[in-house]
């Protein structure tokens, strides 16, 4: 990991420069994201906080979505503070630790999320295919085992690809074309041969990615054939709704993670993936709990009490 010159080691520093060769840009990006952060700061933590207090919401569904506002807030909060940083201070440099760190925690976050939305796709098969047992079904223990697993899963994943980033070597200063530190940036300005790493991140990232499609996919193929089997109309609209925004999200989240491992990594490129990783790391947090509290009457009549309560309260 350091470079030894001499009898003193040096510790490599990186400088991420995010979207500096807009400078025309970086006060409305800096309101932009600014806003961003607060709107899914705000978002996630009501979201947690308004399903804790409303016992209506004490049910299996909440339960994961708590946790996926959770993971959300957290994932923002290790991205987005350095990202406002960068769009304000002159010196974009970061720490070799802190670069490795904000990469371990983000891919914990990440793969989290991933298992997090698969979870809940097989709670509403269940709900929707086999109502009469969803109740010893859905479990209490599974519905903890789950999170539990997704928790450890993140963890297990982000420990193993940073472990094989550590065991590469670096020069002393080198320069991130973006505002995060992903793997395949961090890759790209070290000096060993990065295969191992390299292969690992892919079979582990098509591994995440192919598992969980797999059991959303399916999860939601019978969902439809199910749904599309009842008599009535106003049943079908009903059972779509309820789903409607889980799948969403889904769409949301795989849909830009696919779109931005998909494309080449060329000096072309390089905006589309800023861009890309914009959106999944700083926009996806913020429209989740956009995306639950909009359709549902329970959380919005909750707020409303909150808001109520508060005016009074002054």
């Amino acid at each position: 990991i350091m470079l030894s010159e001499g009898n003193q080691s040096i510790i490599p520093t990186f400088i991420l420069l995010g979207f500096s060769e807009y400078p025309e840009l970086q006060v409305p990006l800096f309101l932009t994201f600014l806003s961003t952060y607060t709107v899914t700061a705000v978002g996630n933590l009501g979201m947690i906080i308004i399903i804790r207090i409303n016992p209506k919401l004490h049910t299996i569904m909440y339960f994961f979505l708590s946790h996926l506002s959770f993971v959300d807030f957290c994932y923002s909060t290790v991205v987005t503070p350095k990202l406002l940083e960068n769009l304000i201070m002159e010196d974009r440099t970061l720490s070799f630790s802190g670069c490795i760190m904000q990469f371990c925690l983000a891919c914990i976050f990440g793969v989290t999320e991933t298992f997090m939305l698969t979870a809940m796709a097989y709670d509403r098969f269940v709900a929707v295919c086999n109502p009469l047992l969803y109740t010893t079904t859905m479990s209490q223990k599974l519905c903890v085992l789950l999170v539990a697993g997704s928790y450890t899963w993140g963890v297990v994943c982000s420990l193993t690809l940073t472990y094989f980033l550590l065991t590469l070597s670096y020069c002393e200063s080198s320069i991130i074309n973006n505002f995060i530190c992903d793997h395949s940036v961090i890759v790209s300005v070290s000096y060993s041969d990065p295969y191992i790493s390299q292969m690992l991140c892919f079979i582990v990232a098509i591994f995440n990615e192919v598992s969980s499609l797999m059991i959303i996919f399916t999860s939601y193929v019978f969902i439809f054939i199910t749904v599309m089997k009842m008599p009535s109309t106003s049943g079908r609209h009903k059972t779509f709704s309820t789903f409607a925004s889980h799948l969403t999200s889904i769409t949301i989240f795989h849909g830009t993670i696919l779109f931005l491992y998909c494309i080449p990594n060329s000096e072309t490129s390089w905006l589309i993936v800023k861009v890309a990783s914009v959106f999944y790391t700083v926009v996806i947090p913020m429209l989740n709990p956009l995306i639950y509290s909009l359709r549902n009457k329970d959380v919005k009549d909750t707020f409303r009490k909150l808001v109520k309560t508060k005016l009074l309260f002054q």
